[in-house]
């Protein structure tokens, strides 16, 4: 058997797509989901890759992912990057094109992991000071997909993606447009 062979190479990927969650320093469990690898085989990946080298003091986040969508709206700032971060997760296809029901179970796999992978790098190249974790990256495409708690819509003014949360006020400009309102009217 050669070791290019469909089952070596999609192996390949998962233990590929681990090593770059590890990274972002996502939990154990999302890892799980999102590879298909086992709690142990994903220790051992740790230990083997990481924690060996001595050179990464990456640390290991334990307990319940984020799960609270009021993250994302509580702030202007936070706002905004949560708008850069799902503008990108858009381009790069990490979002469904539609809503979908059973977001936590269908959105996961090897290849909308690399490209979310993809996209959380780009925000993070994006964004100066980031303060949107990978969990909370996860959380929020999820949550965007299902669309019950957040969703995606376009500013009035100049169409700029925003992040609305659904319990509450509607909100109608991106953070750009509301205090270039909000200067036009202390003039």
């Amino acid at each position: 058997m050669r070791i290019s062979d469909d089952r070596y190479s999609r192996d390949r990927l998962r233990f590929d797509l681990a090593l770059r969650l590890i990274q972002h320093e996502a939990r154990t469990s999302t890892i799980r989901v999102w590879t298909g690898l086992s709690d142990d085989r994903i220790r051992k990946l740790y230990r083997s890759y990481l924690a060996e080298d001595g050179s990464s003091e990456l640390p290991r986040h334990r307990g319940k992912s984020p799960q609270q969508a009021a993250f994302f709206t509580r702030t202007p700032a936070i706002r905004q990057e949560t708008a850069v971060l799902a503008s990108v997760c858009y381009l790069l296809g990490v979002m469904p094109a539609g809503k979908v029901a059973d977001a936590q179970r269908s959105l996961p796999g090897v290849q909308r992991g690399a490209a979310l992978c993809e996209a959380f790098e780009s925000y993070r190249e994006l964004v100066p000071a980031p303060r949107i974790s990978f969990e909370h990256a996860v959380f929020l495409i999820i949550a965007l997909a299902r669309s019950d708690e957040l969703h995606a819509a376009l500013c009035q003014d100049c169409n700029a993606l925003i992040v609305v949360d659904r319990c509450s006020l509607p909100a109608r400009r991106c953070g750009a447009c509301e205090q270039s309102m909000q200067g036009r009217l202390l003039l």
